[in-house]
């Protein structure tokens, strides 16, 4: 988790996702630290906007609210859907934001406004990179992830997965995933979401 201050606007929206749906549930600090894993401290600073959650902090929240990290990144980014003047539903690549991972570089921009039944997002892994979620963040969801451009290797609980540039799979029963970049160069994602039942 990075302590630097990120001046990115998704971040303040981010934080003040973060809190409404703690309010929504009722939620103390303590409460949303013990179902989500993450110390009552760091969730405190990501909702004053002090600090730029992870990927895997991320990951670790919306599993504890039932939701997926699409569905808490798209319910965040709902203040800014559609810019000034442009039809309802059309959303410019200049003005889609992206949400950039401070530890590892990987970036996730929303392809699908939050009122669209189906999530689809962007995703541009680095190499190098590992991002980790557990099982809780793929439950209530059906998914597909789509290889755009390069290699990714996969972990679906004990299974490994190759997979390049155009390949797909279907994930299964919720399970503990690993998104990482063993190549020598950028993988870019799709991951392709419907909700199995309302949380």
């Amino acid at each position: 988790m990075s302590n630097m201050i990120d001046s990115h606007p998704l971040v303040g929206l981010i934080a003040a996702r973060v809190r409404t749906e703690r309010d929504r549930r009722r939620w103390t600090l303590a409460q949303l630290a013990e179902a989500s894993g993450v110390s009552q401290a760091m969730i405190s600073r990501i909702e004053r906007g002090e600090s730029s959650p992870t990927a895997v902090v991320l990951g670790k929240l919306s599993a504890a609210f039932r939701l997926s990290v699409s569905s808490l990144l798209a319910l965040a980014e709902g203040a800014t859907d559609g810019a000034a003047g442009e039809p309802a539903g059309l959303r410019r690549a200049a003005d889609a934001a992206e949400w950039r991972d401070p530890d590892t570089g990987y970036r996730r921009r929303q392809i699908t406004g939050p009122h669209f039944p189906t999530e689809i997002v962007e995703i541009r892994l680095p190499v190098g990179a590992r991002v980790p979620y557990p099982a809780a963040a793929f439950a209530f969801v059906r998914q597909v992830v789509w290889v755009l451009d390069g290699h990714l290797t996969f972990h679906e609980g004990d299974t490994v997965h190759e997979l390049g540039t155009g390949d797909t799979i279907e994930l299964g029963e919720p399970a503990p995933c690993v998104f990482a970049n063993d190549s020598g160069s950028e993988c870019r994602y799709a991951v392709v979401l419907t909700r199995d039942q309302r949380p």
